[in-house]
């Protein structure tokens, strides 16, 4: 007969009770183990010196990679000019002052009843124009007196005549008390851009105005060189309202181009007033630049050469 085994299973209850809660501070110095949020100080030592190695290595790459851009720019000369650049070749026209609401749009909105915006069209012009005014009292050094007889040496800026806008003058608050609003344009500057006017040989463009073609035709050949402008209602109706225009120059001479920011250069403007304005209508003006290297393309999107705005007198 076969005695079977039996199998004995002995087990040990633990001595040590096991904290349910978490020792917070234990974690920040664990003191038998010398740790410090887990590491001791030569890994942390060993972590810093790594780290800031790194670091100072990636920010000497950095600097020397901002420093080789640095070499290959000018303070005076852009990188890309004419067509190489997002500017183009093409100036456009600007022109002040701005409408001060927003919301207006390209509203200028004048209400004789309403002095507070008179003034302040008046002040916004005042602040445009003050470089030109301080220009004239304290001229530049590298300043010189141009016109079409007597041209800017290089490195030489032409001075702006302010007595070449007619009527449109500070003591005359520029039309604005007598509803007969003056505006000033100037040409957006392009480094190295020179215009190409319309010369005796030059055939005149079939939408450019009757009376701009006789001015052009009436002046002497060396006056013709110049980027010559234009302002009337965009549309049937608004050339009737618009009444009499006077522009004065009538263009940008080509003596102040090319622009190549030089020191004390200042763009030259033109003044347009509106001198019989049809009231209570809302009136939409076109101004453009006429050159024979200026595009020119209307309408609400992609404007080339030309600058649109309202106008309304109540």
């Amino acid at each position: 007969m076969t005695e079977s085994k039996k199998t004995v299973v002995v087990t040990y209850d633990s001595a040590r009770e096991v904290s349910k809660k978490f020792d917070f501070w234990r974690g920040i110095y664990n003191k038998d183990k010398n740790y410090i949020l887990g590491r001791t100080p030569k890994n942390w030592g060993e972590i810093f010196i790594f780290y800031s190695i790194f670091y100072i290595i990636l920010a000497a790459l950095f600097a020397i990679c901002m420093q080789v851009l640095l070499w290959t720019l000018d303070d005076k000369v852009p990188k890309w000019t004419l067509g190489e650049s997002r500017i183009g070749d093409s100036p456009g026209l600007g022109f002040r002052p701005m409408p001060m609401n927003l919301s207006q749009g390209s509203l200028l909105w004048l209400n004789n009843k309403n002095t507070t915006t008179i003034k302040s069209y008046v002040d916004i012009i005042n602040s445009f124009l003050l470089p030109y005014e301080n220009a004239t009292l304290q001229p530049h050094i590298n300043s010189v007196n141009c016109d079409f007889d007597n041209l800017p040496a290089d490195e030489k800026v032409c001075r702006i005549n302010l007595s070449h806008f007619g009527k449109c003058t500070a003591s005359n608050s520029y039309g604005y008390d007598s509803l007969k609003p003056c505006i000033f344009l100037k040409l957006n500057k392009i480094f190295n851009w020179i215009p190409e006017p319309f010369n005796k040989d030059s055939v005149l463009p079939e939408n450019m105005p009757e009376d701009l073609k006789l001015n052009i035709n009436s002046l002497p050949e060396k006056e013709r060189n110049q980027v010559f402008v234009s302002c009337e209602g965009q549309n049937p109706n608004d050339k009737e309202a618009i009444g009499k225009i006077t522009i004065s120059p009538r263009g940008f001479p080509h003596y102040f181009y090319p622009y190549k920011n030089n020191d004390g250069y200042l763009s030259p403007l033109i003044s347009v007033q509106f001198e019989s304005v049809k009231k209570n209508t809302n009136i939409n003006i076109e101004c453009i630049a006429w050159a024979k290297n200026i595009i020119y393309h209307g309408g609400e999107r992609d404007r080339q050469g030309s600058i649109h705005f309202e106008l309304l007198i109540d």
